[in-house]
């Protein structure tokens, strides 16, 4: 199902979602389907693998207050305030907190966060090949993949050319959550001679593959979420032409190109779906989530949709590039949950809550996040 650019008018019914979306818990099941979860992405998914000084270009204070501040009152290493999508999706199924790779240390029984900020899609050497020095985070989603094979040391499952078979016992109990990843591949050729559909093939070609060498060793519960509307980041609003808006009073040029992205991101989805019939793929539409909480702002309990809650004091987003969240000079909302926006490009943990809820319960994942408990639970 490709994602449509409208959404349908406000109706009663959806009314009584929203309030439920307010009013209920978040638990789904009421025993673990799922014994581990295995996360990959970028910013948006980190747990902890990126400290500061390796984090995406300007946003390096994510090791300082008020980072954490909402719900674990201390730094984590997540871009948020608080949680994360992936932190309430471990909260649902009834598992801990997934620790990040770089911890190992960390108990991993219960799976492993391979999400690293400032990731890409695209391998970093096309960005060193491109001379495109914006990019401090040489992780990639192929980093990812290698680190998650090394974890399989040890097990039969570690091989290219490992069994179903051989990783049954990795999988038969496993969800694979890929959170969105190729924002950083279009942000970081801003301004370069690089066109976007050249990224675009790139980052989607470098998705595809992961995907497919994860089913062909044997997954078999896999969520993979599409780009969010990129165009409606404090960052992103800042840099653009007022001229450049859409129905949502965002950088239209950007939410379209996260649009596109996001179509042919499904139609290749599908096309594994038909390759691989026995695993169950879910399309988790982060784009239209999105939109809908900006449609539906103050029903949702929001009330800035694009200022920043941590950053500059100033017209018209309090932000600036050069005064980021958790420097010296910055500051900080009294009320976080009023905020979409938490640092200028990431999100705080009340907007990520809302994107959960509506990704799990309300339909915004096709198919529905349900049928894929359904399956777990018919397929063991």
């Amino acid at each position: 199902m490709i994602a449509s650019s409208t959404m349908p008018p406000f109706t009663a019914t959806f009314t009584t979602a929203i309030f439920l979306l307010l009013t209920t818990s978040s638990a789904i099941p009421t025993q673990r389907p799922f014994k581990k979860i295995y996360a990959f992405g970028d910013s948006y998914t980190d747990t902890g693998n990126t400290a500061s000084a390796s984090g995406p270009t300007a946003f390096t204070y994510v090791s300082n207050l008020p980072y954490g501040r909402t719900f674990f009152h201390h730094p984590t290493n997540r871009y948020s305030d608080g949680r994360l999508v992936i932190d309430f999706l471990a909260e649902s199924l009834s598992l801990p907190y997934l620790p990040p790779y770089r911890n190992r240390k960390a108990d991993t029984s219960f799976g492993v966060n391979y999400a690293v900020a400032g990731s890409t899609a695209i391998p970093h050497e096309f960005f060193v090949k491109n001379n495109l020095t914006l990019n401090i985070q040489p992780q990639s989603l192929q980093t990812e993949l290698a680190w998650f094979n090394k974890d399989l040391e040890g097990q039969k499952c570690k091989s290219a050319k490992s069994t179903p078979k051989e990783c049954k016992a990795v999988f038969d109990d496993a969800l694979i959550w890929v959170g969105e990843i190729g924002a950083n591949d279009y942000a970081y050729t801003v301004g370069s001679s690089i066109q976007s559909k050249t990224i675009q093939d790139l980052s989607i070609r470098s998705v595809n593959g992961f995907l497919e060498t994860l089913l062909s060793k044997g997954a078999k519960y896999m969520v993979v979420q599409g780009l969010p509307t990129t165009g409606c980041l404090t960052l992103s609003m800042s840099l653009a032409p007022e001229s450049d808006r859409d129905d949502m009073g965002c950088v239209g040029s950007l939410n379209k190109q996260s649009y596109d992205h996001n179509t042919i991101l499904q139609t290749k989805i599908q096309d594994l779906r038909k390759k691989y019939p026995k695993a169950v793929i879910i399309y988790a539409d982060f784009w239209n989530a999105y939109r809908t909480v900006i449609k539906n702002a103050p029903k949702l309990g929001f009330k800035e949709l694009y200022k920043v809650c941590c950053g500059s004091s100033g017209a018209p987003y309090d932000f600036d590039i050069s005064v980021t969240c958790g420097s010296q000079s910055s500051s900080s909302c009294q009320e976080p949950s009023r905020y979409i926006n938490w640092d200028g490009v990431h999100l705080t943990e009340a907007m990520y809550k809302v994107v959960f809820e509506l990704l799990t319960k309300e339909g915004f994942t096709h198919p529905p996040f349900g049928s894929l408990l359904a399956s777990k639970s018919y397929l063991g």
